[in-house]
């Protein structure tokens, strides 16, 4: 039972929050609280011992200081910091955690070329009347939260919690 809401809640999340922050550039909280509350009440019951606790705790705070920076420097939007940091949790420290943001990275990077690319086609996806959200195509930012989904929906199977939720199932 534990390791199936482990293999669903965070894929869950991350999907819930690309499609709010596709349709209205914004990452509601309670993603970030589920996220981080599950956690905490599921990696007791998987067998995660203190020492890698620790580890996905540890790879959550460096994501978190480096979020901060970007929040403050007016590079990143508070819910994808949020988001990026509780997902980090997740996934843990060393290298899923090098995974995760190296596939964030190359996402966000196609997401944003592909955005931009619709927005310079904007008058003919009006003129053919195609429903595109506004968030693509006149915002003047990114919703970074797709490209932190599918970073996690490739890394999280090389995380710890997701190998430990696995071992549960045989």
């Amino acid at each position: 039972m534990t390791a199936s809401v482990i293999i669903t809640i965070f894929p869950m999340c991350l999907t819930f929050a690309a499609v709010m922050d596709t349709l209205t550039m914004t990452i509601p909280n309670r993603i970030s609280v589920i996220l981080l509350a599950s956690f905490f009440a599921l990696a007791p019951f998987v067998g995660m011992d203190w020492p890698t606790f620790g580890y996905h705790l540890l790879g959550g705070a460096v994501v978190f200081a480096a979020c901060f920076v970007f929040f403050a420097l007016n590079i990143m939007g508070g819910g994808d910091a949020k988001l990026l940091t509780t997902a980090a949790v997740w996934v843990g420290f060393g290298d899923p955690l090098v995974e995760f943001i190296g596939y964030v990275g190359v996402t966000g990077g196609l997401l944003a070329a592909v955005i931009l690319l619709l927005r310079m086609q904007n008058d003919m996806i009006t003129a053919i009347g195609l429903r595109v959200p506004n968030s693509l195509l006149v915002a003047k930012k990114i919703p970074y939260g797709i490209a932190i989904a599918i970073g996690g929906f490739v890394a999280f199977p090389s995380s710890p919690l997701f190998l430990a939720a696995l071992e549960g199932l045989k």
